[in-house]
């Protein structure tokens, strides 16, 4: 491993992502202020993204879009379409990759670069070269991008969030000797990690700064935390002052988030589900779409979590348990069935309004020890080619009658990706 010193690391955002490929798209956008929401003809949702003249009405990222409307009258409101800005995303992407082999994704707009092994075939100057690219992307693709640079990952975000995005360039140099006078005069509530409740906690404990948190003797931290959080708080406090001392040796890894150690869904429900038949017909689906993600990636599970929670997050309702399953599986009904124990033996009987399923515990499907009353290698056989029919021809295109009950997500689940519409 290259040491941290030496490294050359970007971490690239682009801005305004869903709103800039829309703009991009449509050359008609021009000059309009434009944001991207949950459903325009209904005047609902919240804000996903607006573009530089939206926010300069005083837009926002995550209000209502009724708010927004009453700040901008001439807002331009786009429903979204996550196919699109995923296709966008792996063409800036495979941009970034032609100038280095070391491209880590971090969200759909944010790609990690390390840059160190190539940066000398541009002339060794990091900043030209962030120019040289963001210039390739935006002629490519139509996408503003900012760069945060440093000699660690988690510097070169906390320089792009705090000091590249808001100069006109878009490209900020964090370098380490000069964390006094830049970084470290923040408020703490700047800093990579750290929210309101942190932000609250710091300040109750004199910390107001991100210079003050870095200077804190680590043992003084520890011991500080222990006080407010109790005595597993040390973990917490050692991660907050590396944060704060940009310490952070880990590697920009290409396909850092492959090889799943689990494979889950959580599903929010439309309205209160209150009974147990309704209640079924959202853990098959769960299930269903959990044994086809383990079946893509040739994988059985063997341990089962289920959970739920009420609509009240302030009186929070529903449980969270798992289970060692008799057999590892990916068959829909083989997790199903045991999903259902869980269900029927932890359920309170409260309404409920989100629920998830999740396997752990996983071997891989090319060998597996068969049992009494085995099915696993005809119903795998037989949900495999549903698979492929769903894959060639959308998730629509083959479901379970109970889906289209008035307790069935599949249908409106299957127009949407990530939860917005495709």
């Amino acid at each position: 491993m290259v040491p941290a010193k030496s490294r050359t690391i970007f971490l690239v955002d682009c801005q305004s992502f869903y709103a800039s490929v829309e703009k991009a798209l449509n050359p008609e956008l021009e000059g309009k202020p434009v944001a991207v929401a949950g459903d325009p003809e209904r005047r609902s949702g919240i804000i996903l993204a607006a573009c530089p003249l939206a926010k300069a009405y005083g837009v926002t990222t995550a209000e209502r879009l009724g708010e927004a409307l009453g700040k901008c009258r001439d807002l331009v409101i786009i429903k979204p379409s996550m196919q699109r800005y995923i296709e966008y995303s792996m063409r800036i992407s495979e941009i970034y990759e032609s100038y280095s082999d070391l491209v880590e994704a971090y969200s759909i707009d944010e790609q990690f670069i390390d840059v160190t092994g190539s940066l000398h075939m541009y002339g060794g100057d990091a900043k030209a070269l962030a120019l040289k690219i963001q210039r390739h992307v935006k002629e490519s693709v139509g996408v503003h991008t900012r760069f945060g640079i440093s000699d660690s990952k988690v510097l070169a975000k906390q320089a792009c969030d705090n000091f590249a995005k808001k100069n006109d360039s878009g490209i900020y140099v964090l370098e380490r000797e000069r964390l006094a006078d830049s970084l470290w005069r923040l408020p703490v509530s700047k800093m990579f990690m750290v929210g309101s409740r942190m932000t609250a906690h710091f300040e109750r404990m004199g910390i107001r700064t991100i210079g003050d948190l870095a200077q804190t003797p680590l043992s003084q931290l520890k011991l500080r935390m222990r006080q407010r959080f109790g005595k597993n708080s040390d973990v917490q406090a050692e991660v907050c002052w590396r944060i704060a001392n940009g310490i952070d040796d880990s590697p920009v890894k290409p396909g850092t988030h492959m090889g799943e150690k689990s494979v889950g869904h959580m599903m929010t429900l439309p309205r209160d589900y209150g009974t147990r038949e309704e209640l079924k017909v959202i853990v098959l689906e769960l299930c269903e779409l959990v044994a086809r993600r383990c079946r893509s990636i040739g994988k059985m599970g063997r341990t089962l979590s289920v959970g739920c929670q009420g609509a009240d997050f302030d009186r929070p309702t529903g449980f969270s348990r798992q289970m060692t399953m008799p057999y590892p599986s990916h068959v829909t009904n083989d997790l199903y069935y045991n999903a259902m124990s869980l269900f029927d033996k932890h359920w309170d009987g409260l309404p409920v309004r989100r629920v998830g399923v999740s396997v752990t515990g996983f071997q891989s499907d090319e060998q597996y020890q068969l049992v009494m009353g085995d099915n696993r290698e005809r119903l795998g056989a037989l949900e495999a080619a549903m698979d492929r029919l769903k894959d060639k021809y959308g998730d629509a295109i083959i479901m379970r009658a109970v889906s289209k009950t008035a307790a069935g997500q599949a249908q409106d689940r299957a127009m949407k990706i990530g939860g917005h519409y495709k």
